[in-house]
């Protein structure tokens, strides 16, 4: 009962001082809701619903294993080419379930009392957003389960659960996907987290390195611009906040051939956590590729 009142005060909260929006003219704050008791990956079946859509197709019948993106290309601006990206870099995005992951996490002093309430009250009774509080709990890395959603043969989205290999515990479960900004009408990545009668929904801009890695950021900025969007989704109408939870990823092969993940979590320009991810592809996945990302 005391954790279903915090999540009525957040949903108020919101309402209170974020602003009510029209779904169909704001496509971007879409997405799937959650339930009140658990999230884990109860909501597919609704958003498939929803879209329109297949659940578990595939864009590339002989594809065999199923990405986040169905490809990157859908992300090209004038400043952005997805052929710049390094080879292993785009595989991961597009082929995500072929791909093992190790993670190691790091929380800042002040933060962790912070993370530790909110994974003990909410995250593990919801099943979402379970972040690890030590890197021991990550000790025999997370399993990775890529489902795609598809109509009329394209990729309209992607469910990515990650789990705790050690106790299967969901840490993560979002729909994945590519949406146009509102103001530039430039693409960006779609990660929406569903939550008990609403959603957290995270807009990242994509850049590359001179190295051809890739940096996908939701930093400071207005209504529309990359960043994270708290939303109350209810029959009586729908209410968004921004807030200011800033991201950082750099995806990037390092100098010994491994592909490698750097997030970066921050509460305005306070930091909260970093997570380093070891990315191993399956033998046979890439071209040529061995067991790591390049070999």
């Amino acid at each position: 009962m005391l954790t279903r009142g915090v999540d009525g005060a957040t949903r108020l909260w919101v309402r209170a001082t974020g602003r009510r929006v029209d779904l169909a003219a704001t496509p971007w704050l879409q997405g799937p809701v959650g339930d009140v008791d658990r999230v884990g990956d109860a909501w597919l079946p609704g958003e498939a619903a929803r879209l329109g859509a297949m659940v578990g197709g595939s864009v590339d019948p002989g594809a065999g294993t199923s990405g986040l993106l169905g490809s990157m290309a859908d992300l090209d601006r004038a400043d952005f080419a997805a052929d710049a990206l390094a080879a292993p870099v785009r595989r991961f995005y597009e082929r995500t379930s072929g791909w093992r992951l190790d993670a190691w996490v790091g929380w800042a002093p002040w933060a962790w009392p912070f993370g530790w309430a909110v994974a003990a009250l909410f995250a593990r009774r919801l099943d979402q957003l379970a972040l690890p509080m030590r890197s021991l709990d990550l000790a025999h890395g997370m399993s990775s389960a890529v489902t795609p959603l598809v109509r009329d043969g394209d990729q309209v989205g992607a469910l990515w659960l990650r789990r705790l290999r050690a106790t299967g515990r969901i840490v993560f479960s979002g729909l994945y996907g590519v949406v146009r900004l509102p103001g530039s009408g430039e693409p960006a990545v779609r990660v929406t987290f569903p939550l008990p009668r609403g959603r957290l929904v995270v807009l990242l801009r994509p850049t590359t390195t001179a190295r051809g890695g890739l940096v996908l950021t939701s930093g400071t900025g207005g209504w529309g611009d990359p960043g994270a969007y708290l939303v109350v989704d209810r029959p009586g109408g729908c209410w968004a906040r921004r807030i200011p939870v800033h991201e950082r990823f750099h995806v990037f092969v390092d100098d010994e051939g491994v592909l490698r993940t750097d997030h970066d979590l921050r509460l305005g320009t306070l930091p909260v956590l970093r997570l380093h991810y070891r990315l191993t592809e399956a033998a046979g996945e890439g071209a040529g590729s061995g067991r790591r990302a390049g070999a």
